[in-house]
């Protein structure tokens, strides 16, 4: 008899493509579920970045058993490694991961900003170089909803153009131009994928910057064209969090209600705790993974280094109000022990940690949302969470 696979996450298939119910409201912040034909997504949701058809440090197991209902692959990172080609011919990406409930890909088009060398941007797309090799590439609209295709996702991100929040408004208005004409074009090369789309979500990317008149066009330009959901994107660049907030003040409203709302790259505990309160319903960022591999822990009390000297005797748990498998069971000092020796297993168990307590925090917001106590949930999370306590 064949032994079940210890990597692989099963689906939890349903018939249904794509639905989104709020179960309850408190403010502007919402808690429901969206469904999926591989699963259900609760709602505000955090989702692990697997950039590489990896959560880096994970097995797919772990996230899921941290509370994951979601992961986000890297459009970029997979057409250049392993080629999204070769992803399809061995199966798809869920496949090839062992992850068999939803995955989100971003369009690759942040990536191909920040990463890529000799990038030039036309109204076709983006011509770049890759930075494994210096091979020439050329990312479009209708590429990106190939590539998604090929992968397998479950909900597709149309391809935008990123420019920075100091760049002028006219840069940035010819940029939010842009990227709404290639919302269009990704929303034709997204259904001419007939069996992928009748079985797969693509959501809207707004643009503008911090300009609250851009966000408005680009929201109903988007609206206009319609999509599964839509996310906030061009944020989470160094803007800094009350720039941030401020735009959030804003830039949420003109979005639909019966519609999930998609904060990209964000981020900080309270970044997210902050985005729940002005109503974003789906977070992602790379936060707890990479800094579990450089020996940061976030708590309720704040974040912690665990490299800090102080810890190399400490027996208690990373954080004592946290009933992950880590905190249970390992102290700080063999944590220490391990992240200052450069043993792969400090980055697995600091990560595993990591991510149980980003699920707990949205755990917790939900809850809070469904019982209408977010103001004291989130109030309570600021003050203990600034405390450094530990």
């Amino acid at each position: 008899m064949t032994e079940p696979n210890p990597f692989r996450v099963p689906a939890d298939p349903s018939p249904t493509r794509f639905a989104f119910t709020v179960h309850a409201t408190d403010g502007k912040a919402r808690t429901g579920a969206i469904a999926m034909r591989r699963g259900t997504i609760r709602t505000p949701a955090f989702m692990p970045v697997g950039t590489a058809a990896t959560v880096k440090a994970m097995r797919p197991a772990e996230v899921r058993a941290a509370g994951a209902d979601i992961i986000l692959g890297n459009t970029y990172h997979l057409m250049l490694r392993p080629g999204a080609e070769r992803v399809a011919a061995l199966g798809g990406l869920h496949a090839l991961s062992g992850w068999e409930r939803p995955i989100l890909t971003d369009s690759g088009g942040y990536q191909v900003m920040s990463l890529s060398a000799l990038t030039k941007v036309t109204e076709q797309g983006v011509a770049f170089a890759s930075h494994i090799d210096g091979s020439r590439h050329m990312l479009s609209p209708e590429r990106s909803m190939e590539i998604q295709r090929l992968l397998g996702s479950d909900i597709v991100m149309c391809f935008d153009e990123l420019v920075p929040t100091t760049t002028t408004r006219d840069a940035q208005a010819r940029a939010m131009e842009r990227s709404m004409r290639w919302a269009a074009r990704s929303r034709v090369g997204f259904d001419s994928g007939e069996e992928h789309a009748s079985r797969a979500a693509l959501f809207g990317i707004q643009q503008g910057a911090l300009d609250e008149e851009l966000r408005r066009q680009s929201a109903q330009v988007l609206v206009d064209i319609g999509f599964d959901g839509y996310a906030v994107g061009g944020l989470a660049v160094g803007e800094g969090q009350e720039a941030m907030f401020a735009c959030l003040d804003h830039c949420v409203d003109p979005l639909p209600v019966d519609r999930p709302r998609y904060l990209m790259g964000v981020g900080k505990p309270d970044d997210i705790v902050g985005a729940v309160e002005r109503g974003i319903d789906m977070f992602d960022c790379v936060l707890p993974t990479r800094s579990g591999r450089n020996g940061q822990a976030f708590t309720w009390a704040g974040p912690l280094n665990i490299r800090n000297a102080r810890f190399a005797e400490d027996l208690l748990p990373l954080d004592p109000r946290c009933d992950c498998p880590v905190c249970g069971n390992v102290s700080r000092a063999y944590l220490h022990h391990l992240t200052k020796a450069g043993e792969m297993l400090g980055a697995m168990l600091m990560t595993q940690h990591n991510l149980h307590f980003y699920q707990a925090l949205m755990t917790g917001l939900r809850g809070a949302i469904a019982e209408g106590r977010l103001t004291a949930f989130a109030n309570d999370f600021r003050r203990d969470y600034a405390s450094k306590a530990f």
